[in-house]
């Protein structure tokens, strides 16, 4: 409370200078007396611990003179502040605001960038200079901003260490963060320091990163809790190649000895993740065509079609194509088609079964049941939740899928979306479509399906869709791993430990799933039988639940109301 405000009110009063006589005299007299207190004043503070007086520390808050924007990374200076200054976050995206580093001067009281399109920034011990990380690369700045930066070079930097050293740190380490941040205190009830030396004998065998991952998992698997995880670390693994794929499943024909286009898939090419090559306009691919060539080089029945997409992933390719077998490469009737490939077809296949999957439950019900898949409680998750919810939020029912959800964190906001009750309904003259209140809510029924591979958020959301009362639950019982966890930095060999710290509860208190997973209310199992015979019991019994609901109470939106009448 004694200390000065940092920001004055500042006052535009010219001060007259004295005569010169009086002027030497009286700087003669400051400079003798001003200095010896300065200096003593000086010694006397030199050292002492500085205090804080935390009753009333809220109101002592003093706001820099800066615009309103997102800040981030406070650190002090001499005379100034060091603050970040980037874009507005997006869950699933970066922002789209170049992250800046920026100075405000207590002495100028004046806003500068120190380092534009900045990654990070540190602050010398001495508060001279700051390090910023920009471009792949490191600068040293002054701290004033005065000069240009001074590039720091990082080649032939090496530091020389002893593996075994630094893997005895991480076990001590990994042990001592479950210790201090495990989501309770008794350890699940397990000697944790017994079990520490139960396992610690064991690094004396330890002969590879990965040996060391190895013990550090089996002593965390003790405690019997999901999402503890140990990965990464100081190895390294070959580089694998990346093959050039079409989007499309190759097929051998035996008896022409030819390969085929058995299958192309789809996709959306009007999202990067589901682009499907074979399917972008100009390029003339079908279902059944012979693959005669690729990239000029014969593909016969002897061979593999993906050795020739080796190590073409970052190129066009070009795939001589025909409707006969009996065509060469050089015949008049093929004909060759250039395509942009892809890495990985795993997106384009999801997309494929989500599709028929939607298709079926379409037929089934003449319309009037959706369907919508969500892979996992995160970006990939809320993505398709937003493009297939409002698409087909006027449905009578909607089927929700997390079989094999991988989890995340978004569940709560899904969630709150389908909880929304209808209030009322609008209706407008020049639109045939009933309006709602709230204007995004779902009126009609819902079930969710689950299975052994919901996971994580993917277990927490059918438990709070039922909780939520919003309609059965049908498939198998859940994973049961829902203990949430925090990266609290890397170890020092860049690996990583993720602690489970937050227990999930009913609104009694009580722990839930963990362990366990979610009971479905309708029991269905998914025999292989008859999964490689096409169907999906699962899927079939929840279109069956929702068909029902609907017939016993229906939940349609009102018509349109006669015009109101106002004349007397």
């Amino acid at each position: 409370t004694d200390v000065p405000h940092p920001l004055p009110p500042e006052s535009d009063e010219v001060t007259l200078a004295a005569d010169d006589e009086d002027e030497d005299g009286d700087a003669e007299n400051e400079a003798g007396d001003g200095g010896e207190d300065d200096a003593a004043s000086e010694d006397g503070e030199d050292g002492e611990p500085v205090g804080i007086d935390f009753d009333g520390l809220a109101r002592r808050v003093v706001r820099l003179p800066v615009a309103f924007d997102n800040y981030v990374g406070l650190s002090a200076g001499h005379d100034r502040v060091f603050y970040i200054r980037t874009g507005a976050q997006f869950y699933g995206r970066g922002g789209d605001v170049p992250t800046e580093i920026r100075t405000y001067s207590f002495e100028d009281r004046e806003t500068a960038t120190l380092a534009a399109s900045a990654g990070g920034y540190a602050v010398s011990r001495d508060r001279e200079k700051v390090l910023v990380v920009t471009g792949g690369r490191f600068e040293l700045h002054a701290a004033s901003g005065q000069g240009d930066p001074q590039t720091i070079s990082t080649a032939g930097l090496m530091v020389d260490r002893v593996p075994a050293e630094e893997w005895a740190q991480i076990f001590d380490e990994v042990w001592r963060r479950f210790r201090d941040f495990f989501y309770v205190d008794n350890m699940h009830g397990y000697d944790w320091p017994g079990l520490r030396e139960q396992y610690r004998p064991w690094l004396e065998h330890v002969a590879h990163r990965s040996d060391l991952n190895y013990v550090i998992g089996e002593m965390v698997a003790e405690l019997s809790v999901g999402h503890a995880y140990i990965a990464g670390g100081d190895w390294e693994t070959p580089e694998r190649p990346e093959v050039a794929l079409p989007g499309a499943v190759f097929e051998l024909d035996r008896e022409a000895g030819r390969y085929r286009l058995a299958e192309i898939f789809e996709g959306h090419n009007e999202e990067p993740r589901y682009r499907a090559p074979l399917t972008e306009v100009g390029v003339d691919a079908r279902v059944g065509d012979y693959v005669l060539a690729i990239d000029g080089e014969d593909l016969a029945a002897g061979d593999n079609p993906y050795r020739l997409l080796r190590h073409k992933a970052d190129r066009p390719v070009r795939f001589t194509l025909s409707t006969s077998a009996a065509s060469s490469a050089s015949d008049g009737a093929a004909r060759e088609v250039t395509v942009r490939p892809i890495t990985s077809e795993t997106n384009l296949r999801y997309l494929t079964e989500v599709t028929a999957n939607r298709m079926k439950v379409d037929a089934a019900t003449n319309g009037r049941v959706g369907y919508m898949h969500i892979p996992d409680m995160g970006a990939s998750g809320i993505q398709e939740f937003i493009k297939y919810f409002y698409g087909q939020i006027r449905k009578d029912g909607l089927i929700i899928d997390v079989r094999g959800n991988g989890g995340g964190n978004v569940s709560a906001m899904l969630i709150e979306r389908l909880s929304r009750e209808l209030l009322g309904t609008r209706f407008s003259r020049t639109e045939d479509t009933v309006g709602t209140y709230p204007t995004t809510v779902f009126a009609g029924h819902l079930v969710c399906i689950l299975d052994e591979d919901s996971a994580s958020d993917g277990d927490i959301f059918p438990y709070r869709f039922k909780e939520a009362g919003l309609g059965p639950l049908i498939g198998k019982r859940s994973w049961g791993g829902v203990v949430g966890i925090t990266n609290r930095g890397p170890l020092i060999d860049g690996g990583t430990v993720n602690v489970p710290e937050f227990g999930t509860n009913d609104r009694d208190g009580n722990w839930v799933i963990e362990g366990y997973g979610v009971e479905p209310d309708i029991e269905v199992e998914n025999d292989p039988k008859s999964v490689i015979a096409g169907g999906d019991p699962q899927l079939e019994r929840a279109i069956e639940e929702i068909a029902r609901m609907i017939r016993d109470d229906p939940r349609p939106l009102p018509a349109r109301p006669a015009p109101p009448v106002k004349t007397p």
